[in-house]
């Protein structure tokens, strides 16, 4: 029997879904589905394409209760600037979760992982940044560098942004670009070091494969959100900064072992701590993130299937009863 499929393009998802509070509720909400249980999330299918100086993750979740479960493909070929395109594409496939059958295609280009991904960055700082965040940092000058600055300060209003990046140009236009779109004090750091003295939030997106935070620079008072680490290779906090801190927090414990910056604890033989609290056990109270404003907290991202099956649902219930998209029957 025949049915219909929705295929919606970059631009129509751009005019249905941006980066507020209720997509930040949306992704908080499936952290905390994840603590629940029940939610079915095989491990991330990833492949580091070294000759072609790319990479693609593959992720997906069944969460229980929603009515759909996504898979999400992720292509990262990082010369692709050289050739006048973007580094980063890719698409969502929506399936319902009772019937197995394709509901939509999102060809978002990466876009819904990008919105999802710096709602997580929020959900983080909700829950273990400061109350008083006075200055934030984030080190990296990319689109998630924008978007996580811009995620953090919808539940940190802080008034002041520090920005610092390698390449002091592309450092100076992330800064522009973040002064008009939040309209506070925003300055580029001489150094990733006076970033991190001078902010109580700081935010690491970049694909760093040795760490831009040392654990020298920690300071009390201080949240780090980690986003950058999603593959073996990669590492942006020192591991030894993992052990100086008053609190851990991973997205998903057993991808942080392999993927995170807690691999790179690991492979140095320091972690002692054992098996780290999740993000979803603080939302729900099931573990203590931030207890004091003097405490130190890191939360290590590693990106989740479950976001991604939560940001497609959220896109569905946004179109629905809308003509958005191309319909065509299968």
């Amino acid at each position: 029997m025949a049915h219909d499929i929705r295929i919606v393009t970059e631009g129509e998802l751009r005019a249905a879904v941006d980066l507020d509070l209720d997509t930040v509720r949306v992704i908080e909400d499936a952290f905390g589905a994840l603590s629940d249980g029940g939610v079915v999330m095989p491990p991330v299918m990833s492949m580091d394409l070294a000759a072609a100086h790319g990479e693609v993750d593959v992720k997906t979740a069944y969460v229980p209760g929603m009515s759909g479960f996504a898979i999400k493909v992720s292509p990262g070929f990082f010369d692709n600037p050289k050739l006048g395109l973007p580094s980063l594409n890719g698409l969502m496939i929506l399936f319902s979760a009772t019937t197995g059958l394709v509901e939509a295609v999102f060809l978002d280009n990466g876009y819904l992982t990008d919105l999802r991904t710096a709602a997580a960055g929020a959900v983080a700082a909700k829950h273990l940044a400061p109350e008083d965040v006075q200055t934030a940092g984030v080190i990296g000058t990319g689109v998630q560098a924008r978007l996580q600055a811009r995620a953090a300060h919808l539940v940190r209003p802080f008034g002041r942004l520090l920005v610092w990046g390698r390449d002091a140009d592309k450092a100076r236009a992330c800064a522009e670009d973040l002064a008009r779109d939040l309209g506070c004090d925003v300055e580029v750091a001489a150094q990733a070091a006076d970033l991190v003295r001078d902010s109580q939030l700081v935010i690491t997106t970049t694909p760093a494969r040795q760490p831009v935070i040392q654990a020298a620079w920690l300071h009390p008072g201080l949240h780090i959100t980690a986003m950058g680490s999603d593959q073996s290779g990669k590492n942006e906090i020192a591991p030894d900064a993992l052990l100086r801190v008053d609190r851990y927090v991973a997205d998903r414990a057993e991808q942080a072992e392999t993927l995170g910056e807690l691999r790179a604890a690991i492979a140095a033989g320091i972690w002692d701590r054992g098996t780290p609290p999740e993000l979803g056990d603080v939302i729900r109270g099931r573990a203590t993130g931030r207890q004091t404003q003097e405490q130190i907290t890191i939360c290590d991202l590693t990106g989740t299937g479950v976001q991604d099956t939560a940001i497609a649902s959220h896109v569905m219930q946004r179109l629905a009863g809308r003509d958005v998209g191309t319909v065509i029957r299968a």
